[in-house]
């Protein structure tokens, strides 16, 4: 049976956000961070101590930041300037929930601003302006649900980059579509025809053409916290979902799972 936080985005979305914040993210280790000296795009910054913190659970949109070649994403000048108004100068704690440290030094962790009318917590804050998309990782899976429900609300008021077709959730049925996404973080949302289990991995197929339409690929290391989560990936086949991941290009259009938080069900078969 799947695990009720897949399908229950509705019940936490009625929650409110201080009281759901607590609950969600009361498990993180919480320690003092210093001021906000700088930031860099919308889910970056740097604090006084020199550590530069990357806002775990959140994926702004990207500016190049010297990348030759990299070209700027929309709205991301406007997301870097959303992040300045609520953090730069101010005092912030972190909070952490798994990994902590990423291969580029950075601090992995949740970042809480002391504002004038409480803590604000800048991955909500970011996500419910439309200015942030969930973006998590199967090291570090804390506070997601309510990031879940930032996000479906902006993204139902069509706020930030949800007005923008560059951000706009593609549809499992369009292969050809998805391939010319190949190499972007994408939204797919789709109906699971069959979900096999072949050589160690479950495969979710979107069509009846595997080599052709457009699959979810949930590898072992990923079906074991499935596993520990109290969830069959089986149980998917015939259901309404919503992938999240990087599209590449193996036997037609797919995207690698890696975590449970990857899929959300919005219907059962």
């Amino acid at each position: 049976m799947l695990k009720t936080s897949l399908a229950s985005l509705a019940a936490i979305a009625a929650l409110s956000s201080v009281s759901a914040a607590a609950l969600a993210c009361e498990d993180l280790r919480m320690v003092p961070g210093g001021i906000v000296t700088q930031v860099t795009d919308g889910d970056t910054v740097v604090l006084d101590n020199g550590l530069v913190v990357r806002m775990i659970g959140t994926q702004a949109p990207k500016l190049p930041l010297g990348r030759d070649g990299f070209e700027t994403w929309p709205l991301a000048p406007e997301a870097k300037t959303a992040l300045e108004a609520i953090a730069l100068n101010k005092p912030v704690r972190l909070g952490y929930g798994g990994e902590e440290i990423d291969r580029y030094d950075r601090a992995l962790a949740h970042v809480f601003v002391d504002g004038a009318d409480g803590e604000i917590w800048a991955q909500q804050h970011m996500v419910a302006q439309g200015l942030a998309r969930v973006y998590s990782f199967p090291d570090n899976r804390k506070c997601l649900d309510l990031l879940f429900a930032a996000e479906g609300r902006a993204r139902l008021a069509g706020l930030g980059i949800w007005a923008d077709p560059y951000y706009s959730t593609r549809a499992a049925d369009r292969p050809a579509d998805l391939l010319d996404r190949q190499g972007h973080y994408e939204l797919v949302e789709g109906r699971v025809l069959l979900a096999d289990q072949s050589g160690g991995r479950v495969y979710l197929n979107f069509g009846r053409f595997w080599k052709e339409d457009f699959t979810a690929v949930i590898e072992a290391s990923a079906l074991r916290l499935f596993a520990a989560d109290g969830i069959d990936p089986s149980a998917l086949e015939g259901a309404l979902v919503r992938i999240r991941g990087w599209v590449d290009d193996r036997d037609g259009p797919r995207i690698e799972i890696t975590h449970p938080e990857q899929i959300e069900v919005l219907a059962a078969r």
